[in-house]
């Protein structure tokens, strides 16, 4: 069987992210039955435009430009996922709202993980808020991604305990650490039930 043919019998996803990459990396390199099609990112920058290009996937950088409207930003986007047959997307550390223009386009086939036990903690700080606020108990929260901040439904959950004499940092690695785990394992799941 050709490269390509192995090909056609994953599934085509897009991976959306917006700095370093971890996550990105933790599914690329997973032995997952997806054709990662595309890397969309919103900061030329970012480091994990670097770890696609080295992988050889594709990369569209969509910097947010002041006064233009999401959905013309989105619309460029859904049109580089079309042309690439993408089929789910997946947020792997991508700082942006996700638009009806995606999410029409789209239906339950967006999925996302958050640094904290959804609904606790949502919103960008997941990880600060949950140790600002003392909790014993955080975690790793994969959920579809709807209208609102990280309030679609839950896919699964994963706790992290905070131990004594935790600083931020040991917390972010356990959770890091977590993250890199559940996600590719989630996706399989979903794939092999036929969600996505």
């Amino acid at each position: 069987m050709s490269n390509k043919q192995l090909k056609s019998t994953k599934l085509p996803v897009a991976i959306f992210a917006s700095g370093n990459g971890t996550n990105f990396d933790a599914i690329a390199e997973a032995e997952l039955p997806i054709d990662i099609r595309l890397l969309v990112c919103d900061h030329h920058d970012a480091y994990v435009v670097q770890r696609a290009k080295r992988k050889g996937i594709d990369v569209l950088i969509e910097e947010l430009h002041k006064g233009e409207k999401r959905s013309i930003r989105e619309g460029r986007i859904l049109e580089a996922l079309k042309e690439q047959g993408v089929k789910v997307i997946i947020l792997a550390g991508y700082m942006r709202i996700v638009g009806d223009t995606l999410l029409n386009a789209f239906p339950n086939k967006i999925i996302n993980i958050h640094p904290a036990l959804l609904p606790s903690f949502p919103g960008k700080q997941g990880i600060l808020d949950a140790y600002n606020a003392g909790v014993n108990k955080t975690g790793v929260t994969i959920h579809f991604v709807d209208s609102g901040i990280d309030s679609g439904q839950i896919i699964a959950q994963e706790e992290v305990f905070r131990k004594e004499g935790d600083s931020l940092a040991d917390l972010e690695n356990r959770i890091h650490d977590v993250e890199h785990q559940l996600y590719p394992r989630t996706i399989l799941q979903l794939i092999k039930k036929g969600v996505i």
